[in-house]
């Protein structure tokens, strides 16, 4: 059989069937097969004469070839994972219980540094000189910082309960 074809499209009629089978072995279903045969026939049919007369068997170079542009496209493609299902496009996201608490809100409105002071002292536990360690600044620093923070968590959350009495009472 290797030889018999000196036409094109005899050997495209003879040799159609197992050539999709092929594919088919390669790619896993019928549609890309039929694709990656369609492909390499084209590609093979405007070199035909060269083909059929250098090569000496253009089946194993039509599955060769298959096999090289199959490879192609796997590489091209393989970034891209196709699935039956599109996962959640926004995941849930409990809400924060904290969100409107006053101590909460009031610490976020704090200077970073400060609010870095008062979460490490008081969430962490660490002492003043951890934290002058952690932040790299003096211990004399710590103790300032602590000091401003408190004071204006003091007035915000005294301010808060103002205007909350205030709007009980209306």
């Amino acid at each position: 059989m290797p030889g018999e074809f000196t036409d094109f499209g005899d050997f495209v009629q003879a040799t159609l069937p197992g050539l999709l089978r092929y594919g088919h072995a390669l790619t896993g279903n019928p549609h890309d097969a039929a694709d990656l045969v369609q492909t390499v026939l084209e590609k093979m049919g405007s070199r035909w004469t060269y083909v059929h007369e250098k090569t000496g068997d253009p089946l194993a170079y039509v599955r060769r070839s298959m096999a090289n542009a199959h490879v192609s496209r796997w590489r091209r493609t393989r970034r891209e994972n196709l699935v039956a299902d599109l996962p959640d496009t926004s995941p849930h996201v409990p809400d924060d219980p904290f969100e409107h608490e006053p101590l909460w809100r009031a610490l976020r409105t704090l200077p970073p540094r400060q609010r870095a002071v008062m979460v490490l002292r008081y969430y962490e536990g660490l002492s003043e000189a951890e934290i002058a360690g952690a932040l790299g600044v003096t211990q004399g620093t710590v103790k300032s910082q602590a000091s401003k923070a408190i004071s204006s968590l003091r007035m915000k959350l005294t301010a808060a309960d103002i205007q909350g009495e205030g709007s009980d009472a209306g």
